[in-house]
């Protein structure tokens, strides 16, 4: 079954997806878009939290599993467990693995094995797709 065939636990039409998120957040996590790199604040929170979703809420990613990575993407070693999905992405002519949302299905970027020990990956994060909530 192909990303575009699944049924998510939390679906919207198109438009309610618009209405929802800015037109930057939309190009990213609908259409598989990138943000600058840099251009996101949450790339510099050093604060205690939890990074979420902006579709729909679902807890990904935790901040004591965040750490700068130099790529100008808020990246990670670990999700939560079961939060994120991942699919092959073989777009602009090379093989890599995309991550989305295990809730929703929007894309949140990739992941590399090139991380930090213990997991050696990199959750590499487009920061408009994340919400934080401090503890």
């Amino acid at each position: 079954m192909s990303l575009a065939e699944k049924t998510y636990p939390v679906t919207r039409t198109d438009a309610e997806w618009r209405s929802l998120l800015t037109p930057e957040q939309y190009q990213v996590m609908r259409a598989h878009g990138t943000e600058r790199p840099g251009s996101c604040a949450l790339l510099h929170e050093k604060r205690r939290g939890t990074f979420s979703c902006v579709g729909c809420g679902q807890d990904l990613f935790v901040s004591h599993k965040k750490f700068e990575s130099g790529t100008g993407w808020p990246s990670f070693d670990t999700p939560v467990a079961g939060s994120v999905e991942e699919t092959v992405d073989r777009s602009w002519g090379m093989v890599r693995t995309e991550v989305h949302c295990a809730s929703c299905g929007s894309h949140l970027g990739h992941v590399f094995p090139d991380g930090p020990p213990p997991t050696g990956l990199r959750y590499c994060i487009n920061g408009v797709a994340l919400a934080f909530k401090p503890e």
